[in-house]
């Protein structure tokens, strides 16, 4: 074959190595293309070369160099996983820029049912209804359809039970179901609210702003 018609072919270039970037900073370009939290397993799935103590080491020394730097953003753990959020004393500029959109709107009686399961989860339908006093089905199915509350499995093998889904963490800014205040918290909240203050809500602040249908 003569040479003049052998040309050259570039091959593919392979992303380099975890030795050759830094694993912090390939954790931190993944959190900024993503648009919802991602958990460690997604994380150790893009770098199976790392163990998920590593994972979380590397995502604690990022949210430490955040905090350091004074960034007008933060790391945090929400819904089961991680995500960069801008810092809430930037909230009123962000909102300037930005119609504001609401996520979920959530009638009284929507948010009544959402605590229930949130608190006495995994529920059954009947239960609901025993301790909302009213038949709750129409509210249920409307929080599943919003992605707020799912099936967990049966009671028993018959009745349907339900429980809150990540959705509803990442709303409420929540890590996990922990963080929801205690029962006794509630209890002192609605004991201390006077005539002309009306009883808060028990589900955390940022619902209560969509809390109209």
């Amino acid at each position: 074959m003569d040479s003049e018609y052998v040309t050259a072919v570039n091959p593919i270039e392979e992303p380099d190595p975890i030795s050759v970037q830094k694993p912090k900073l390939i954790l931190e370009a993944i959190l900024f293309a993503a648009s919802e939290p991602i958990s460690v397993e997604q994380f150790q799935a893009v770098l199976p070369e790392l163990d998920k103590r590593t994972i979380r080491t590397e995502l604690d020394e990022l949210r430490q160099d955040y905090q350091e730097l004074r960034r007008s953003f933060r790391l945090v753990e929400i819904a089961n996983g991680y995500q960069i959020c801008t810092r809430p004393q930037y909230s009123e500029w962000i909102q300037q820029f930005y119609t504001r959109q609401v996520r979920v709107k959530l009638s009284p009686s929507a948010l009544e049912t959402l605590a229930i399961v949130a608190y006495k989860q995994p529920i059954t339908r009947s239960d609901v209804a025993g301790l909302r006093g009213v038949n709750s089905d129409s509210v249920l199915n409307s929080l599943v359809e919003k992605g707020l509350v799912r099936i967990a499995g049966r009671k028993d093998g018959r009745s349907l039970l339900f429980s809150t889904t990540d959705d509803f963490l990442q709303q409420f800014g929540l890590k996990d179901a922990s963080e929801l205040p205690s029962l006794e918290e509630i209890d002192e909240l609605l004991n201390t609210s006077n005539g002309n203050e009306p009883a808060q809500n028990p589900l955390p602040v940022p619902m209560e702003e969509n809390a109209e249908q």
